[in-house]
């Protein structure tokens, strides 16, 4: 049986890189495809906090399984900032090239040069939230490199790659990706539940 889940989000790339990663069993709908027209707040400090913040809005909008998922860039270096921060780090308006500049500015002369990128998915089912998290690990390049992906990809290497997230394609940041990580923990999750 084909299941429906509202993924509450309007961020084109990350409704991609889930659907590449859920199997036929599930049929995503961004809010836009689910005819919801809002924009819900991230006011909290934490990926979880905001995670739940999402995917309880539209649940009691709609009453109907969601989900939602924030993802921050934690770098060792800025005390694990932007994190919750990422989208907004330079500025309200959430420019990526003035985020990616913001941090290579602030790294200049700084040797640690680690980072991880931390995926939490909040689960709306039957009333009930469950949480997913995924992470990957890797290093903040010196340069820009890549058009693919979105955000911060063009400088984040993860651990085992020389490669920057923008310069793979899917499949290959999927070998990495935190999102990926937390995705599978979702869908196994599904299945045993509806199993």
């Amino acid at each position: 049986m084909m299941q429906t889940l509202i993924f509450a989000t309007n961020n084109k790339n990350k409704v991609e890189e889930i659907r590449a990663v859920l199997e036929a069993d599930f049929e995503i709908k961004s809010l836009q495809e689910a005819g919801i027209a809002i924009d819900i707040p991230e006011p909290y400090d934490t990926l979880e906090e905001n995670a739940t913040e999402k995917s309880t809005t539209i649940y009691q909008l709609t009453k109907q399984d969601c989900f939602s998922e924030d993802t921050g860039l934690e770098v060792t270096a800025l005390n694990g900032a932007p994190g919750a921060k990422s989208a907004r780090y330079a500025g309200e308006e959430g420019d990526s090239k003035k985020n990616i500049d913001k941090i290579l500015s602030s790294l200049l002369g700084i040797e640690n040069r680690a980072a991880q990128f931390k995926t939490v998915i909040s689960l709306m089912l039957d009333g009930k939230e469950y949480q997913f998290k995924g992470i990957c690990k890797g290093t903040i390049a010196h340069e820009i490199k890549g058009s693919n992906g979105f955000g911060y990809d063009p400088i984040f290497i993860p651990e085992g790659s020389n490669l920057h997230f923008g310069e793979m394609t899917l499949d290959e940041k999927n070998k990495y990706s935190h999102r990926k990580k937390a995705t599978s923990l979702l869908v196994n999750f599904l299945k045993e539940y509806h199993g």
